[in-house]
């Protein structure tokens, strides 16, 4: 599956516990990652400093549904399992 332009559900779905430029101790699940720009774009997307964790994340259909909508609804379930 290719990511969805425009959805940025991972930006703000999941925790992040390492450090993402402008926020160095990571993110809350829930909390809109700084870079993710208004467009839902990830502005470090291609940038040596973003999170290995960003990096690694793969879209597929089991975490991302059908929709942005679907993407937040199954990440955060899939975090709060996790937890």
């Amino acid at each position: 599956m290719d990511c969805r332009p425009g959805c940025g559900a991972c930006c703000i779905a999941p925790s992040i516990s390492s450090p993402i430029p402008g926020m160095p101790h990571g993110k809350r699940a829930g909390e809109r990652c700084v870079q993710l720009s208004a467009d839902f774009l990830c502005l470090l997307f291609g940038d040596p400093r973003r999170p290995a964790v960003c990096s690694a994340f793969s879209a597929d259909p089991v975490c991302c549904g059908e929709s942005r909508e679907d993407a937040i609804r199954l990440l955060g379930w899939l975090e709060q399992a996790t937890v």
